[in-house]
């Protein structure tokens, strides 16, 4: 039977515009921004607020009027739906790929040469031989670039050409994407993909809620959720006209933001990121969507993005044309000594000339006569140069190059084909998708990596709790099939089992299911409900081979929000509905209805997560989480000091087994706090001036004075051949940096796993909360690493002769002394350090860090670099 929550008279009106207006609004500066703070720590901040922190003016706005396309700014021509990523035409085909060839020094140096050819006084070979060499290889060339941008072309096609259902004389009809225009209605059903960027207008869903999937844009899998204003989620497209004017920023690459208002009935609604859907995205979870068209084909955030198919150019190639230009050199130096000798020889033996064949005229053989030409001295001169260059050209072999492409296609055949490349999850091979760059995959030298998802399998496992000072975890688990099944919730006949088992610790779960006998009960209790309540989980029914039974699938934007949530519901907390003013809770077999009346999500400079719950008995609770550094800074340390010390000792006995952690708290509001927060709320959601700076600064001032509720400790497991990876990659001279997020403790264990620490490195940690100490500690560590008998084993060999064996250093450093060090006169230190160490593990990084770091290695190497993870992203975004 379930508990239905009793109105709440102060919560009322502001239940369904608190949750909705909630959602995380993160924004970067313009791609274009000279200046990029790496170590700040209001680095993204400032990103965020230069977006935000002034109104769209009028003559800077783009203005969409929703279902009348006809009307736009005057100033802006809307582009049309249609795109295109192929580089070449018919037309541009042939002067385009010639010019993009012709970029090879080589190429112009044959190109002379075959020129040279064609003049009688010149030529050595015939006219037609000394083409085709040159010929060939641009001929080949061209075949292979315009294959690839045929398929190209293909692709655009069948885009371009994919039905939308669009809006026309007041009902939805089916359209092209290349003829959806900027201001028309567009309806997406179930599982399609968007033709377009677009403003939610209505939903599927009572509360205007929509779950869509970027897996196109950014390759995550995990559903965002995205709300359309209530003010026009009561409109029936089919029925009655959409009518409204949108005002927003011009087009940008800025996929994580957006700026704009919309004016309806005379209202001006503020528009944000979680309003708009971005072309690529999916559906999911959601029977329908309406919106309006806002960006359309080139204009897009997609678009703007994708760079286009560049020309690439490997390193070899590049080292090879300067080369050929100091080869270049030599050869006119070595024709022009040849022709200075020729000009002295015709100097002294000019009086001979006419005994000479090739320069008089005149009778060798009586009654016969022989016509020899003589140009004059200065022609004599100019000729021996040009026959002097082709005589010599062999110094730079056309054959080189020729080798080099058939060498590129070989290797690309058997890369393809590698069946150790093969993965057979997705049943895909290797792709070579550009044949100009293989040959710098042997030439990296710098390895720079993310740990979640790329070292890690981004699958997490719940593992172990700690609730109120009590370590549970116990290696005792049950997965067998029957306690599972304990685990279930029955609706309208059916029963609803989590998707995925999770270990459980007896001693736990029996003590979860005493529910409020005692205070541990209650402590237990609150935290599972908070693993189950505080996320933005959405859980979707899967059917089974029973009809009777189906299974929950938890989704979400943080894998480690659905392995918290498939803990609860293993314990017996059991989220089973979710919509943006409520969630449903099965606890232990009965169903209870909680008011979700504030969401605070996920951000990077708060670290943490908060939810505003209303109880039937008019109670309002507050449940946060997140990383433990930002949460035992909220946390009131006056409640229960034993408590918090024990807790922090499992997380650092958690973390050092390589385990992901978060803190859970909670705190009870009082009427007159929630009144506070929700009118603050409002202001900031609804505010068009530093909207995400104000939600951020609500948030921060209701997470406080916290009552610790427990720990989380979740195992991300390697990959599969991580460790050899590594290992290999060490042993060949790649210097391999591991940049993450995680806590210090849990990547240096992971670091041991992985076989990217070693217990023969010496360590070298910096760990600093002001510049002077950070100084301090790069300056000792620089005197270190320069020690060789400080740094050094001493081994014997047979003969009894000590030789000096130099231990490997590794570095570890974290975010916080990153923030001083990026940005200052400390980055060259820093580089100095690195170079010298063998490894080099950054903890506690943010992304726009990350990105940070990369740029400080090649600002300052001519080394090749790969760069594997989410702040190589953002390295990619400032620096296109």
């Amino acid at each position: 039977m379930m508990e239905q929550v009793e109105n709440f008279p102060s919560f009322r009106s502001s239940m369904n515009n608190s949750s909705r207006n909630s959602t995380r609004e993160v924004t970067f500066g313009h791609s274009d921004s000279k200046n990029v703070r790496y170590g700040s720590k209001g680095a993204a901040d400032s990103g965020a607020l230069s977006m935000s922190q002034k109104e769209i003016s009028d003559e800077d706005a783009r203005l969409v009027y929703v279902d009348d396309p006809d009307r736009r700014n005057q100033r802006y021509e809307f582009s049309g739906n249609s795109i295109r990523t192929s580089k070449y035409s018919i037309i541009t085909f042939l002067p385009r790929n010639l010019f993009e060839q012709f970029h090879r020094v080589a190429y112009i140096y044959f190109l002379i040469i075959a020129i040279l050819n064609q003049l009688p006084q010149l030529a050595v070979f015939g006219r037609g031989v000394s083409v085709l060499p040159l010929a060939f290889v641009l001929f080949v060339t061209a075949v292979k670039d315009a294959f690839e941008d045929w398929r190209r072309y293909k692709s655009d096609k069948v885009e371009n050409n994919r039905i939308a259902t669009v809006m026309v004389d007041g009902r939805f009809q089916g359209k092209k994407w290349k003829d959806v225009r900027v201001g028309e209605v567009i309806k997406i059903l179930a599982n399609e993909t968007l033709p377009c960027d677009i403003v939610l207008l209505s939903t599927s869903d009572p509360t205007g809620v929509a779950y869509v999937q970027t897996i196109n844009l950014d390759g995550e899998s995990n559903l965002k959720t995205r709300y359309a204003k209530q003010e026009t989620q009561a409109t029936v497209p089919e029925k009655e006209r959409f009518i409204g004017l949108i005002k927003c920023e011009k087009p940008n690459r800025n996929i994580y933001g957006f700026q704009g208002n919309m004016e309806v009935d005379g209202k001006r609604l503020s528009l944000g990121s979680s309003n708009i859907v971005l072309r690529g995205c999916e559906l999911k979870n959601t029977n329908w969507a309406v919106g309006v068209a806002v960006y359309c084909g080139r204009e897009t955030k997609a678009m703007l993005n994708n760079s286009g198919a560049p020309s690439k150019r490997s390193q070899l190639e590049t080292h090879m044309n300067l080369e050929i230009i100091m080869l270049s050199v030599f050869l006119v130096t070595l024709c022009t000594v040849t022709s200075v000798c020729a000009a002295v020889w015709l100097k002294i033996h000019n009086s001979e000339l006419d005994l000479l064949p090739y320069y008089r005229k005149l009778d060798f053989l009586e009654g016969e006569r022989e016509s020899y030409e003589y140009y004059g001295w200065g022609l004599e001169i100019l000729f021996t140069f040009l026959k002097s260059v082709i005589v010599f050209q062999v110094m730079i072999p056309i054959s080189l190059y020729i080798s080099m492409e058939l060498v590129r296609v070989g290797q690309a055949y058997f890369m393809s084909r590698d069946s150790r490349m093969y993965d057979a999850a997705t049943d895909s091979k290797f792709q070579c998708r550009a044949l100009n760059i293989n040959e710098d995959l042997g030439q990296i030298k710098y390895v720079f990596s993310d740990k979640t998802g790329t070292l890690t399998e981004n699958k997490m496992e719940f593992q172990c709790a700690s609730i109120w000072g009590v370590d549970y975890s116990s290696t005792e688990v049950s997965l067998e099939h029957g306690q599972q099944a304990e685990c279930f919730s029955q609706v309208d006949g059916k029963v609803l089992k989590p998707k995925m088992k999770v270990k459980v610790n007896q001693e736990l779960l029996q003590l979860s299911k005493n529910g409020f006998r005692d205070v541990e009960g209650k402590q237990i209790y609150d935290f599972f409900l908070a693993l189950a309540g505080c996320n933005t989980i959405v859980p979707l029914l899967v059917d089974t081979s029973d009809p009777t039974v189906k299974l929950i699938d938890y989704q979400g934007e943080s894998p480690d929000e659905q392995a918290l949530a498939y803990a609860a519901a293993a314990y017996g907390f059991m989220l089973i509905e979710r919509t943006s003013g409520h969630i449903v809770i099965d606890i232990h077999g009965k169903r209870h209805r909680f008011n979700v009346l504030g969401l605070h999500e996920f951000d990077s400079d708060r670290k943490r997560m908060s939810v505003i719950l209303g109880y039937t008995d008019n109670s309002v609770k507050l449940f946060v989480k997140g990383a433990d550094t930002s949460m035992l800074s909220v946390i009131d340390k006056s409640l229960n000091t034993e408590i918090l010390r024990a807790t922090e000792t499992h997380l650092y006995s958690y973390s050092s087994l390589g385990l992901r952690t978060l803190v859970v708290g909670m705190r009870e509001l009082s009427v007159s706090e929630f009144d506070q927060w929700r009118f603050a709320f409002e202001a900031a959601s609804t505010s068009l001036i530093g909207r995400a700076a104000m939600l951020r600064k609500v948030a921060s001032n209701v997470e406080n004075n916290l009552c610790i509720l427990g720990a989380t400790a979740i195992e991300d497991k390697l990959q599969k051949g991580v460790p050899e990876s590594i290992e290999s990659l060490r042993t060949a001279g790649i210097k391999v940096w591991v940049l993450t997020g995680d806590k210090q403790e849990t990547a240096i264990s992971i670091g041991y796993s992985s076989k990217f620490l070693t217990n023969n490195m010496t360590q070298i940690i910096i760990n600093s909360n002001n510049r002077e100490s950070c100084r301090r500690h790069l300056r000792n560590a620089l005197v270190k690493s320069r020690q060789p008998l400080a740094a050094s084993a001493v081994s014997s060999n047979s003969e009894g002769i000590s030789d000096a064996i130099t231990t490997p250093i590794a570095l570890i450093i974290d975010g916080t002394s990153l923030v001083y060090i990026l940005d200052s006169e400390l980055e060259e230190e820093l580089f100095e350090l690195a170079s010298g160490c063998s490894v080099v593990l950054c903890c506690r990084v943010a992304p726009l860090q990350k990105a940070g770091i990369v740029a400080l290695v090649k600002k300052r190497t001519a080394d090749m670099t790969l760069a594997i993870g989410d702040g190589m992203k953002s390295f990619a975004c400032l620096f296109p």
